[in-house]
């Protein structure tokens, strides 16, 4: 499915992506951290959705929380 969004919103996009892969989350496992359905991370890293800033906020605390929380201590 084709983005009707920029190119910057797709390189965001992707990096949101990224974040979540680097956090080794899974879309189901962050959208239950975020009391959310699955569909609505699914959406966003498609492009058929846009994140709002409230939105932003809360899935980035969420990936910054959730590895602060299983980060191993050496």
């Amino acid at each position: 499915m084709k983005s009707i969004f920029s190119d910057k919103y797709d390189r965001f996009r992707r990096c949101m992506i990224a974040a979540r892969k680097e956090a080794k989350l899974t879309q189901e496992s962050l959208a239950r951290y975020l009391n959310k359905p699955q569909s609505f991370v699914a959406k966003y890293e498609n492009g058929e959705r846009r994140l709002d800033v409230i939105e932003f906020i809360l899935v980035t605390r969420a990936k910054h929380e959730y590895t602060r929380r299983n980060q191993t201590c050496l």
